[in-house]
């Protein structure tokens, strides 16, 4: 998709995403997902004119956002009937809202697995009655698989939300696998964001960043060059996996340099690399801890075990797994393998932290257990899936119920691939 799309074949495209997406909703989720958004700015700023100015002067801006962005916004626009700001503002709204957990980690073959939990809504209305990000749920029915081609062939495949124009998630056949998680700072999104509204705009849109990454860069290096040298519109952590070993590495960003590259390092030890929203050689927020249990999921796990079985598992450990998460999705370039799945937290399940579910729920969860901090997993699953006998894990790792189980359950999930919404070219 390079270039300016035409407007015909750009609004059938996009009409089909939305239309698979959408399919059998009374209230297409796209429109009941930009009506939340637009109730809470209307909440966090106390009336409609934030909103008349969406409506009247964002569309103005269109010009300023680089091809093929603008020409696909307005087939979003046209094929959903949706006002062009407000398609802009939904499109706004992941540069500053998203929580993620991503890792890439390499077997004893040498083969590279990256993976990542999507997690966003936070602090954007929490449903009570529910036990919800209002947000989160409205995002699941939008999430899709997209294959990008160029002349009937994939250039690169992405996991994506119908009317999304950026992308988060992706990989690149033979060449690269990519995400993009947001690193909180206090020189944020919104800020860049707002300068680019006022007209400074230097930056990049991060995820028009990594979707230009994915459709053009050719090697690992060209790709880690851009993604370390490109000035932003706000800070990010690009995870970066390449088709050899020992390529991989999290790229810290602020809006103008590049902080720090971690990269593999075999020969000392370190096979994997993980990220969440916090730099990595800091601590994380208390109340937002999701590295520790991962890694410690990762660590039980060992490097001669690791399997797209065994990362999934890490990432459906509480909190990794949590409130916000919408999908996961699983990449392997060696492999070709590109596998994504819908995701739901099970209650007891709070927003955050495993802290934050015992202080609400008692002794009944394990969150320090020796194995992934999953709780017992058996009482959410097992009813769901009557022929998965808690012994079908005897022959499987042995890391005890908690991680084990999920190898054969994992894939009773909804797999996107797999669904109504899953493939979807773009000529």
């Amino acid at each position: 998709m390079s270039g300016v799309m035409p407007s015909s074949a750009l609004v059938s495209c996009l009409l089909l995403t939305l239309c698979v997406a959408c399919l059998a909703q009374d209230v297409p989720p796209l429109t009941a997902m930009i009506q939340q958004i637009k109730d809470l700015v209307k909440f966090f700023f106390h009336g409609e004119k934030l909103i008349d100015l969406v409506d009247t002067k964002l569309p103005a801006l269109l010009g300023n956002l680089p091809p093929p962005f603008d020409e696909e916004m307005k087939g979003i626009a046209e094929a959903s009937g949706l006002p062009l700001g407000e398609v802009m503002l939904f499109n706004i709204f992941y540069e500053v809202f998203t929580v993620c957990t991503s890792v890439v980690a390499e077997d004893t073959s040498g083969k590279l697995i990256h993976a990542r939990n999507m997690d966003f809504g936070l602090f954007l209305g929490w449903d009570v009655k529910n036990n919800s990000w209002m947000v989160t749920e409205l995002l699941r029915p939008l999430a899709v698989n997209v294959n990008f081609q160029r002349n009937n062939k994939t250039v690169f495949l992405s996991t994506s939300f119908a009317g999304y124009v950026g992308m988060l998630t992706g990989l690149k056949p033979g060449v690269l696998t990519l995400t993009m998680n947001e690193r909180f700072s206090l020189d944020g999104g919104y800020i860049g964001v707002l300068e680019w509204i006022l007209g400074i705009r230097q930056g990049a849109w991060m995820s028009f960043l990594t979707r230009s990454v994915l459709e053009n860069a050719t090697s690992y290096d060209e790709a880690k060059t851009l993604l370390s040298k490109t000035v932003l519109l706000a800070p990010a952590y690009f995870i970066l996996g390449g088709n050899k070993s020992g390529e991989a590495c999290v790229i810290t960003r602020s809006r103008q340099s590049c902080l720090d590259i971690w990269e593999l390092d075999i020969q000392k030890g370190q096979w994997y690399v993980l990220e969440t929203n916090y730099d990595h050689w800091k601590p994380p927020l208390p109340i937002d801890n999701r590295r520790a249990p991962a890694m410690k999921c990762l660590n039980r796990t060992t490097q001669k075990n690791i399997s797209f079985a065994t990362i999934y598992d890490m990432l459906s450990t509480k909190p990794v797994l949590n409130k916000l998460t919408t999908y996961t999705t699983l990449m392997s370039v060696s492999e070709s393998k590109f596998e994504a799945y819908l995701r739901d937290c099970p209650h007891p399940c709070m927003p955050w932290t495993c802290d934050d579910i015992k202080k609400r729920e008692g002794s009944v969860l394990s969150c320090d257990a020796p194995a992934c901090p999953l709780h017992d997993i058996t009482q959410v699953l097992m009813p769901q899936h009557p022929a998965q006998p808690r012994q079908a894990c005897s022959d499987l790792l042995s890391l005890g119920p908690c991680c084990c189980l999920l190898h054969r359950t994992h894939r009773s999930l909804q797999l996107l691939q797999e669904s109504s919404a899953g493939e979807i070219m773009c000529l």
